[in-house]
């Protein structure tokens, strides 16, 4: 608690300095985006050294020991703590809320569009509010399966008892709340109005609060790069004796593959980002047509991120729901080989389609045809993905709990998405219909869709074994219901004013397409109420639910093998991988062991006659 008070006081203070110092030095106004953007970058580090590093690495340079975190209880979440399963936590609340405030916006947006013409939002007002939901929820989309999930189960599903970089995984997640607090600070300086895409020339001509967008969004790329870092690191050396390549879980890989790209790519949006703050503040015209620059390069430059950053959000995702699937049908995973070059090549695949975004931009005619070609050749890994989660389904012995509803649902999700995403990989239909409705259907059934349903899968499912605690499954599921049923009723119909001509991003609309935006909208408030549910299972569940046990869904994986919550170092010794994850059905099957800790139960999996117990997970 004084680490973070201490944290904004220091970035306070580091704002103040940074801005005034420039102001010194070139005169002009505190509210000039010079004197902001050095600001930003002082206050930014003040934020990181009050918040610990100062306690850690910066001591250390100079030859003293370092102060590690010694709060306890629910004080350490709040503070710069080094424990994976600490920051998995603080990723997940953190994203949580942003996830609502996207989703009080997004509210927003839906009474203005419940009408034809001007209601509560002015067309300027409209698309500042429809650039915060934008670029929030891309926030949640990108971070909150890898950040929460990636941090707390990777390290002990592989048999680590941290990530590889401790202190920077903290100083990862410590990034992120000036990127909410720059975001949220945008209206202060007239905010932002080009949506989370940030085009220019008008990201750099409009108001001031595009740089704070920019400033955050790049703070939010760092946080990304050094995170994508560290999983990658703690994948490749720190997996237990017996670990090899083909015993890993398929969550695990899927979370190597997204972070592969996090590390690899996130640099290009970065850069651009970079070149969007110098033509505002530095009087350089990288993307001024008529003094030499191109508008199309940026394009180029921020697609080449930004669609593998659509598998940075859905690969983690993919990864959940086969986990998820494969402990709760009873089944060892369908083409588990597959799925695994599947992620694998979705990930390669998914840095030579981007241009596909820009069928409508005015590039090169002879371009459209190779990028159609491989934007229709990535649904084939993505194919197997779903396979593999229908086939592992088959003749399952399904334990239909919240979790498992969850991942069924999101395989109709992601299909819906993937389908509609077909009539956009083709060139003619695509200029029909790219700046359209049908896109914002699209979009949100293959992110949001993919990404959050998946998410409260895994929240659902790894809930027990994070709080020790079991939800009520009765209102889980009627909170599954609730949402997917609202989901289809608000996204449904704007597939439906897409092909009839209403253009995305804008306020208004032709009188005859009211009826279905004022049914959009009334599913929209419906589908935004389940959230009120949700809030209400995970704290009920977190204070007063059963108490879980170590294995309550009797699963084959590490993470399952330990108390729950785990114990600071995860286990209590050595684990040795033995087998397959998935080895249900299979007699005597054991995955792992832990050396040096007597058996001190053993237990049957129902179905599977497989025996479980301490040492022989």
């Amino acid at each position: 608690m004084r680490q973070l008070l201490r944290a904004v006081i220091f970035g306070i203070v580091g704002y103040l300095t940074g801005a005034m110092l420039t102001w010194l030095v070139r005169g002009g106004s505190l509210g000039d985006e010079v004197c902001v953007v050095f600001g930003y970058v002082v206050g930014l580090v003040g934020w990181l050294f009050g918040i610990g590093m100062g306690d850690t690495w910066v001591r250390e340079w100079f030859g003293r020991p370092a102060r590690e975190q010694e709060e306890i209880g629910w004080k350490r979440y709040l503070g710069f703590s080094t424990d994976h399963k600490v920051i998995g936590i603080q990723y997940m609340a953190t994203f949580l809320v942003v996830l609502l405030l996207g989703g009080v916006a997004a509210m927003v947006m839906r009474i203005e569009l419940a009408q034809a013409g001007e209601g509560i939002l002015s067309a300027d007002r409209y698309n500042q509010v429809m650039s915060m939901h934008g670029i929030l929820m891309i926030a949640v989309a990108v971070a909150a399966i890898l950040g929460s999930f990636g941090n707390y189960l990777v390290p002990i599903m592989i048999g680590a008892d941290d990530m590889a970089f401790p202190r920077l995984n903290a100083v990862t997640f410590w990034l992120i709340p000036p990127v909410a607090i720059g975001l949220l600070a945008a209206p202060t300086l007239g905010s932002f109005d080009t949506g989370w895409t940030a085009y220019p020339p008008l990201s750099v001509i409009n108001n001031s609060g595009q740089i704070l967008f920019v400033l955050a969004v790049t703070t939010f790329g760092l946080s990304s790069i050094l995170g994508g870092l560290n999983v990658v690191t703690t994948i490749v050396t720190m997996r237990a004796p017996g670990m090899t390549w083909g015993r890993l879980p398929i969550f695990v890989w899927a979370a190597f593959s997204a972070s592969v790209l996090s590390l690899l790519v996130t640099q290009f949006f970065a850069a651009s980002l970079i070149l969007i703050a110098m033509d505002r503040v530095a009087g350089t015209v990288f993307f001024d047509g008529g003094a030499g620059g191109d508008p199309l390069l940026y394009q180029h430059l921020f697609w080449f991120y930004s669609h593998p950053a659509v598998y940075v959000m859905v690969l983690p995702g993919f990864g959940v729901v086969l986990e998820v699937i494969t402990h709760m049908a009873r089944k060892p995973l369908f083409a588990y080989r597959a799925a695994v070059v599947s992620l694998l090549t979705i990930a390669g695949m998914s840095v030579i389609v981007w241009a596909h975004h820009m069928f409508t931009s005015g590039m090169a005619g002879y371009l459209h045809g190779p990028f159609m070609f491989a934007t229709e050749m990535i649904s084939v890994p993505t194919g197997v993905i779903f396979l593999s989660a229908v086939a592992t389904l088959w003749q399952g012995r399904l334990w239909v709990k919240t979790p498992l509803l969850f991942a069924m649902i999101w395989v109709f999700q992601f299909l819906m998405g993937g389908v509609t995403g077909i009539f956009l990989a083709d060139v003619a239909t695509d200029v029909q219909l790219h700046d359209t409705y049908f896109v914002v259907a699209h979009f949100h059934y293959t992110i949001m869709g993919g990404m959050l349903f998946a998410f409260l899968a895994g929240i659902f499912f790894w809930f027990p074994k994070i709080t020790g605690r079991m939800i009520n499954d009765r209102l889980g599921i009627v909170f599954a219901l609730w949402l997917t049923v609202s989901f289809q009723l608000t996204f449904l119909p704007q597939f439906w004013l897409g092909t009839n001509g209403m253009n995305r991003r804008i306020a208004d609309y032709p009188e005859q397409l009211e009826g279905a935006n004022m049914f959009s909208s009334m599913s929209a408030f419906l589908l935004g109420g389940s959230f009120l549910l949700l809030v209400y299972i995970l704290i009920s569940g977190a204070r007063r639910g059963p108490v879980a046990g170590d294995n309550p869904w009797n699963a084959s994986t590490l993470e399952w093998q330990v108390s729950s919550p785990p114990p600071g170092h995860n286990f209590p010794g050595q684990p040795r991988i033995l087998e397959h994850p998935y080895r249900y059905g299979t007699a005597g099957s054991r995955h792992a062991e832990m050396v040096g800790v007597a058996s001190t139960h053993e237990e049957t999996v129902p179905g599977t006659g497989v025996r479980e117990g301490g040492d022989n997970g």
